[in-house]
């Protein structure tokens, strides 16, 4: 459990937002949520691994606390994507050659067989932080709230479990699968561009499978907002890729898209977000030296955690429009 522990990863507009602004995006999350899939028997499947996820995170399992009961997250978003998808090989250009492609990673966990990448299908989930965690983080200013510090403990522990239970489900009905995040094989890397990084980002993975895309302090922007946590898994099955509505990695974002917003600059307590981006050293610097200490004095857990940027900023709960409706990026 430490070293699954020692794996979570930080996910990473100026604009005042009133507390029913952000109720508003709650409620538009509820409406426009819509299951990913294709048609036929690719559709079958999708629908299958999706309600096998919507499943898990309904369960008692999906819980910020371990002596009562209270969910770490919301209803799930699932995608799809082709383990062919051109993208992955593009990624060892943006992210480093070391980041996996689909085949590389299904391969070293099944050295025995052959497979071929368009036969691989990387499921994507999106697991969104809860109202109530966002609306006790959106309060703070230096330190992170109690059930957003649970969450990241608890929350991505959760989020193994599921993982794994998707690997189990598929093997169960004879189709080889592994989670990549979960696997003996994930390792830490330098990235020359991006400093810090490993062989495979569950973020990248998700924005290949048309759930979102990434915003100023590196967060992915998805229909939910960016308040939450992704994982993957890929498996020998064959299901039709979900749409990808957006041609830019950063079309979700009005400061990229629109040159507005920059609220996550402002909402950094470490000073780690500015307009060039977010410097991941910084960043790393105050969870490890400042909110480490605190969390474990004030709430009783060994967890370091933050997720300013991901609340009372515009993409918290869904993605931002602009006043025409539209963003600039997308088809």
């Amino acid at each position: 459990m430490r070293e699954r522990q020692r794996r979570l990863e930080e996910a990473g507009d100026s604009v005042t937002i009133s507390e029913k602004e952000f109720e508003k995006g709650e409620e538009e999350v509820k409406r426009e949520i819509v299951p990913h899939g294709g048609s036929g028997k690719a559709d079958e499947w999708s629908d299958r691994i999706t309600d096998v996820i919507r499943q898990f995170v309904a369960s008692s399992k999906n819980s910020l606390y371990q002596d009562r009961h209270e969910p770490a997250f919301a209803a799930p978003l699932v995608g799809f994507s082709r383990g062919d998808d051109p993208l992955y090989e593009e990624l060892k250009e943006h992210v480093g050659p070391f980041h996996w492609t689909p085949l590389e990673i299904f391969s070293k966990t099944f050295p025995d067989g052959t497979v071929r990448p368009e036969e691989l299908t990387v499921i994507s989930w999106i697991l969104p932080q809860t109202k109530a965690t966002k609306q006790e983080n959106r309060r703070q200013r230096r330190y992170p709230s109690e059930r957003w510090a649970r969450n990241r403990l608890f929350g991505e522990n959760f989020n193994v479990l599921l993982r794994d239970h998707v690997v189990k489900e598929l093997s169960g009905r004879g189709i080889k699968a592994l989670a990549p995040a979960n696997s003996a094989y994930w390792e830490q890397k330098l990235s020359d561009r991006y400093t810090f990084a490993s062989t495979w980002s569950e973020r990248h993975a998700a924005y290949i499978a048309g759930l979102g895309t990434f915003g100023l302090s590196d967060g992915l922007i998805t229909e939910a907002g960016k308040a939450m946590r992704c994982g993957s898994v890929i498996a020998n099955i064959q299901v039709t890729p979900s749409p990808r509505p957006y041609k830019d990695h950063r079309a979700y974002c009005l400061f990229f898209s629109q040159g507005t917003c920059g609220k996550c600059i402002e909402r950094c307590p470490a000073g780690s977000v500015t307009k060039e981006g977010r410097d991941k050293e910084k960043c790393r610097d105050y969870l490890r030296s400042v909110t480490a200490d605190f969390v474990k004095s004030h709430f009783g857990i060994e967890i370091y955690a933050c997720g300013l940027c991901q609340t009372a900023v515009p993409c918290e709960s869904r993605i931002p429009v602009s006043t025409t409706g539209r963003l600039k990026g997308l088809d």
